[in-house]
């Protein structure tokens, strides 16, 4: 198979993602960030674009095809706003630059897509079957939630997050505002505590995401609902994941996960 260029896929990624259609912060600046010369041989996926994945990313040799590499990140270089390009900016740019590989960055359109996208990938880890959205996001539902066919306690459904997403299960937090045993579950992953009015609202008893402020305990425990932190950067790890895996099936491409966990 030809090697596909970098605006190739980059054209291929916006319409599979629907990138036009669905919104974002204007920080997130979905869609190809840095652009490169050549054709692509490999794709690198991690959720941020780091000093140290781009490091981890541009000193792999060139592929055993001869392509450059993509890197495909679920949070890009641009959440600062438009910055001058100096320090750790410039540090970022220069290294991509000078080894010309690609970066495509996509957010809440890889948060929320049916397929591959953070929330989904994690339902089908935990074996919910998948009912409905939930949680208003900029005229668009954030979250998806299912059934958990097992009823099992939460103390339990805790221990399979740990597992689905590979962290200790030390790393996962429960706030018991709700059930002992869990029935109709919601997934937003990241940074979602605000939203667990929408998951009582929905008519769920048991919330999953990333990470909440402070005074989401009280929400929860005087709102009847069973919440469970697991890190915002572990909650999304696994859709950018599935993301290069569908790309590198589509184009004949090899990809591998590079994982720089950041413990929050």
């Amino acid at each position: 198979m030809t090697m596909p260029s970098v605006a190739t896929l980059a054209a291929w990624l916006d319409d599979y993602l629907r990138l036009r259609e669905v919104p974002d912060e204007p920080g997130a600046v979905n869609g190809l960030q840095v652009e490169c010369q050549g054709e692509i041989g490999r794709i690198v996926a991690a959720v941020d674009a780091s000093q140290a994945t781009i490091d981890g990313a541009t000193a792999l040799p060139r592929s055993a095809n001869g392509g450059g590499t993509l890197l495909l990140v679920h949070h890009g270089l641009f959440w600062d706003g438009n910055q001058p390009v100096t320090g750790r900016r410039y540090r970022r740019l220069r290294r991509l630059l000078q080894t010309d590989t690609a970066l495509y960055s996509a957010h809440i359109p890889l948060d929320v897509h049916p397929e591959v996208g953070n929330n989904i990938a994690l339902a089908r880890a935990l074996g919910l079957e998948v009912r409905g959205s939930f949680g208003a996001y900029r005229g668009i539902q954030a979250g998806v939630w299912g059934v958990h066919p097992g009823g099992p306690t939460r103390e339990h459904l805790c221990e399979q997050v740990a597992g689905a997403l590979g962290i200790s299960a030390a790393a996962v937090t429960v706030i018991p505002g709700g059930p002992p045993s869990v029935g109709r579950v919601g997934i937003i992953t990241g940074g979602a505590g605000s939203q667990i009015s929408a998951a009582r609202e929905a008519g769920l008893d048991t919330f999953i995401t990333g990470e909440g402020a402070h005074h989401t305990y009280f929400d929860a425990m005087e709102g009847g609902m069973n919440v469970i932190y697991a890190g915002h950067y572990a909650t999304e790890s696994l859709g950018v994941q599935a993301l290069a895996a569908c790309l590198g099936s589509a184009f004949g491409l090899p990809w591998e996960f590079h994982a720089h966990p950041t413990g929050l």
